[in-house]
């Protein structure tokens, strides 16, 4: 009786599970919507809210609860895009480097301040890869969009220093991209300090 009882309550859990990964993927399509352009960077780069639903799911649920958050908003936002795509591929990438390493480690050291933890180290992998992703991933195809070399003067029109595409990158991305990360994690932590009672209360059945 206990088991047919614990595997209902397991049953219930992964229905709201499912629910509630879902709402998180629809808000994060609709913060994404809702994005804007920073003067620091060039006007191709703009900064929106869309990774905040993402870190909650996968701390609450785990990363792949938190990849899932990061596609479905892409996917939505593909239809609406003004990058050829190009702008959601690089926001998928950089979203599940920053929910993987945040999710499994919140999950592993499974504290508040372990959340704090992955998300914190989350935000610094997604920041480096940053680097790797743009130079050898999304601008060469963007390239296809805009000369590379237009990119690079758009760049040099906020920082006349700058020289080259990963000279872009290191000054410009990498900590734009840090700064996200952490922003979205501190978003999140008010409402995840409410939810892992709950999440944590079901896993334990």
């Amino acid at each position: 009786m206990q088991t047919q009882s614990n595997k209902n309550l397991r049953l219930m859990f992964d229905t709201r599970k499912l629910v509630f990964t879902a709402l998180l993927a629809a808000v994060a399509s609709v913060l994404m919507l809702f994005s804007f352009k920073i003067p620091i960077m060039p006007n191709f780069i703009s900064f929106d809210f869309s990774d905040f639903p993402a870190v909650m799911a996968s701390l609450t649920m785990g990363p792949i609860a938190g990849v899932f958050v990061c596609l479905v908003k892409n996917i939505i936002n593909l239809f609406s895009s003004m990058t050829g795509g190009v702008g959601e591929l690089s926001n998928f990438i950089l979203s599940s480097c920053l929910v993987i390493p945040a999710g499994i480690i919140g999950r592993k050291i499974n504290t508040y301040k372990g959340a704090i933890i992955g998300c914190v180290i989350g935000s610094v992998i997604m920041a480096l890869l940053s680097i790797v992703s743009n130079y050898f991933i999304v601008y060469p195809i963007y390239e296809n969009i805009m000369p590379i070399e237009a990119i690079i003067n758009m760049y040099k029109e906020i920082n006349p220093n700058v020289n080259g595409l990963l000279d872009c990158l290191i000054v410009f991305n990498c900590p734009f991209t840090l700064v996200k990360g952490l922003v979205a994690s501190a978003l999140c932590m008010p409402l995840y300090k409410v939810l892992r009672p709950v999440f944590n209360s079901y896993y334990r059945q």
